[in-house]
């Protein structure tokens, strides 16, 4: 009772921990905090692990750190690989936006993949625990996708959200406040990084950081994008001497990867839409398709999957927020609570 009484003078907390970035939603605030989902860990001769930078910091060590540190992504795929580091990480979230206070302990609402076992969700309930949450509530990523990008999922009725992480791409139909089927399938934001990678060594012998990747890969985009088909200067590493050197790369077999991994994820959501009830797909077809996530910023991606799939598809506004923004309303709203809560 005194720790209830306590929380209510708490801020109460949505995270929204993805592959790439974690995004913390303070109720009445709104977004508050976006950190790179890294945490830089020091492990000594008898496996001892201990924390030494969190978020941006840890970032900005990678490749830079001798043999016994190591930059560690707790979240790959989209799923949570690593629970103490991950309790690591939202302790010092938590601790960045609602002080260091232990008597005001938050109530957490955190998203988690449709797919996630009752194994996955406890052990993430028991870290959000330990990291200091006085409640936490798990919400499908799909729904709290759906509410940040202001669809009507309480009503009887078919959408279907395409969530592009970095990880992965989370596709998903959506009806009557609940999942009917959903899918995570790879071909994340990271994925078309190394794909980009992979093009730029093999069409000229160079090899390139994934930071690099990401910068090609924003400028470029999908063929479906009319962009400018110029040779570009790319820097890197010569694969073969191993010294820097810069080069004029063809963009056209860069795209070409590009579109190889967007056409994955087109056959994915054509796939799932074979297993989805005929009202529901009828609905589908007119609503189309809404992209969330922040791979959805990609050039040329809706007009992409428009021409896999024949569907409408639209980009919902500030997709890459729309996760926590949807989490945030479930934490402000106790009627979608009930609804949407596992």
């Amino acid at each position: 009772m005194f720790s209830t009484v306590l929380g209510l003078f708490s801020q109460d907390l949505a995270v929204d921990l993805g592959t790439s970035h974690t995004r913390i939603f303070m109720r009445g605030s709104g977004v508050v905090c976006t950190e790179p989902t890294v945490v830089a860990v020091h492990q000594d001769r008898r496996g001892r692990r201990r924390v030494i930078a969190v978020g941006d910091d840890a970032r900005s060590m990678v490749g830079r750190t001798p043999c016994d540190v190591t930059a560690v992504q707790p979240v790959r795929g989209g799923l949570v690989r690593d629970f103490e580091v991950s309790e690591a990480l939202l302790l010092h979230l938590m601790r960045k936006v609602h002080g260091r206070n232990g008597w005001m302990s938050p109530r957490m609402v955190i998203t988690v993949p449709y797919t996630t076992t009752s194994m996955e969700r406890r052990a993430l309930r028991e870290s959000c625990e330990a990291a200091g949450a006085r409640q936490v509530h798990l919400v499908p990523r799909p729904l709290a996708a759906a509410l940040g990008a202001d669809l009507p999922i309480d009503r009887p009725g078919g959408h279907m959200i395409v969530d592009v992480g970095g990880g992965a791409t989370e596709v998903s139909v959506l009806s009557a406040s609940g999942v009917v089927v959903s899918r995570i399938v790879e071909g994340g934001g990271h994925d078309l990084d190394d794909a980009v990678a992979l093009a730029v060594q093999q069409s000229a012998n160079l090899r390139i950081g994934r930071p690099t990747a990401q910068q090609l890969k924003h400028q470029l985009g999908c063929s479906d994008h009319l962009a400018d088909t110029a040779p570009i200067e790319v820097r890197g590493r010569c694969a073969n001497r191993g010294l820097p050197r810069a080069t004029q790369v063809n963009p056209m077999p860069l795209r070409a990867a590009i579109d190889r991994q967007v056409a994955h994820s087109a056959a994915a959501i054509n796939a799932l839409l074979e297993r989805v009830p005929a009202e529901l797909a009828s609905d589908i077809s007119s609503h189309g398709i809404v992209l969330t996530g922040a791979g959805s910023h990609l050039l040329g991606l809706e007009a992409a999957l428009r021409r896999h799939t024949g569907l409408p598809v639209i980009r919902c506004e500030e997709p890459e927020t729309a996760v926590v923004r949807g989490a945030g309303l479930v934490l402000e709203d106790d009627s979608w609570m009930k609804a949407v809560a596992c």
